[in-house]
């Protein structure tokens, strides 16, 4: 779905606070970021009860409702969690995986707000959530009549959102601290396959897991809960993370030139973890432009090369790792050049 905006899990709020209570919303997004606990939390704060009806389990009757004989006459009789007498949010979870025959409907109801005779509450906030079709998720095509019968926004996943939100709701240590340290793991696009993938709904899961376990937690059973609940390589880089908390290991003391990089055969999983920080680091601190440099961060682009030297005396794959570009995102240009004149080695082998 190209929607015309996409927001955060904050922007969204403000959005239905401005939006949903004048106009039926659709919010599309990926699996596991949040829409349905956004929407049930936003009801709370209205004062409302949120009504969800899951689109995927529903019959046309589920909302029209049944025909009973009155005074001769047929007359259709809403489902009785529907047909409510105080105002309500109405959440209509996973509206584009109905069949066509339920989309038709949920035609006046999200639009005159009416079933049959039935006319909802005044006040009643109706919102409808679904998955997108490249999400490998179940989604149907939604009638041209459907959509156009609401306002329409695209929710993404914001780490800055979600790790206020985890502060104040008990979320495990060594999650707040791994996304903290690398918030491009919050997310994952779904796998083409049937395997877990990284969202902040499995997160919120991995934290119950540990927590779970409480002091026992071993490597292996870190291993366990990681790869039963994020994606693959994901998975890989927390192991290692809990490998460098628990160890001597750690990065501020490696640039700062404290310590050296770890590289014994066993640490390979934590070298590779602690270069991927690394790399993640001086992509938020460098700046585009050579000219805008600061002190620190001048500092930091000459230490840098030193620890890209040394890391490539270690793992040469591992080092070209840190200077590669990935998944669109490539170090400063200005960087590169220096990289390419003082470390000649590491980038032609790369090329090759």
């Amino acid at each position: 779905m190209n929607t015309i905006f996409n927001v955060t899990q904050k922007q969204l709020y403000d959005f239905l606070l401005n939006v949903a209570t004048i106009r039926p919303v659709f919010i599309w997004g990926a699996p596991g970021i949040g829409k349905s606990a956004i929407v049930e939390n936003f009801a709370s704060e209205l004062g409302l009860h949120c009504v969800s009806l899951l689109g995927s389990q529903l019959a046309p009757e589920d909302i029209i409702g049944v025909p009973q004989i009155k005074d001769g006459y047929s007359v259709f009789c809403p489902p009785k969690m529907i047909a409510r007498d105080e105002p309500y949010c109405l959440f209509l979870d996973e509206l584009n995986a109905c069949s066509q025959e339920v989309q038709k409907a949920f035609y006046s109801l999200i639009h005159e707000r009416r079933i049959g005779e039935f006319t909802l509450p005044e006040g009643t906030i109706v919102i409808g959530a679904g998955n997108r079709a490249q999400d490998n998720a179940i989604v149907k095509p939604m009638s041209s009549a459907l959509i156009n019968r609401m306002v329409h926004v695209q929710l993404r996943a914001s780490h800055k959102d979600w790790l206020e939100w985890a502060y104040t709701h008990e979320i495990h240590p060594y999650v707040i601290e791994y996304i903290q340290m690398r918030p491009d793991h919050l997310w994952s696009e779904p796998p083409k396959t049937e395997e877990p993938f990284s969202t902040p709904r499995s997160w919120h899961m991995l934290s119950d897991c540990l927590y779970a376990y409480g002091n026992s937690l071993q490597e292996q059973t870190i291993d366990l809960l990681a790869s039963s609940c994020l994606s693959a390589q994901t998975a890989s880089q927390f192991k290692a993370f809990i490998k460098q908390v628990q160890s001597k290991y750690d990065l501020a003391k490696i640039i700062q030139g404290e310590l050296r990089w770890p590289d014994q055969p066993d640490e390979r999983d934590l070298l590779y973890f602690m270069a991927q920080s690394f790399r993640a680091q001086l992509l938020k601190e460098l700046p585009n432009e050579h000219t805008t440099l600061k002190g620190n961060q001048r500092q930091l682009a000459f230490r840098a090369k030193d620890l890209i030297k040394d890391l490539s005396s270690i793992s040469l794959e591992i080092a070209q790792m840190v200077v590669s570009e990935q998944k669109g995102e490539a170090l400063p240009a200005w960087f590169m050049l220096e990289v390419i004149r003082d470390l000649p080695r590491l980038v032609a082998k790369k090329e090759g």
